[in-house]
């Protein structure tokens, strides 16, 4: 039986940049978000944008080395905070955990 508390995970955010507060929603994710979540312990994977078809714009990736970790950091009060305000500049957001896998997950 294989470990799943030492398992690699990824933390996947989807959501629909409300235009109005596109260059806001910039600044803070480039110059706040990303920085506070990867001094938690989570390393930034990759962001895709959606070109064509009726997904989410956004989709942002976080891998924790383990669910341990990426459950503490998502029970954080800083998490919630970031959380929060991430959703006064989208809309459609959602949040998944699940098991790292080394290619495109949604």
């Amino acid at each position: 039986m294989q470990d799943t508390v030492n398992t690699s995970v990824k933390i996947l955010l989807a959501y629909d940049i409300i235009p109005e507060t596109q260059e806001s929603y910039y600044q803070y994710m480039l110059g706040e978000m990303v920085p506070r979540i990867q001094s938690l312990g989570l390393g930034m994977e990759m962001a895709w944008h959606t070109a064509f078809g009726n997904y989410p714009i956004r989709l942002v990736v976080f891998v924790a080395e383990s669910r341990a970790i990426a459950d503490n950091v998502l029970n954080s009060g800083e998490w919630n905070e970031m959380e929060a305000r991430l959703q006064q500049y989208v809309m459609n957001y959602s949040k998944r955990v699940v098991k790292y896998q080394n290619k495109f997950q949604f």
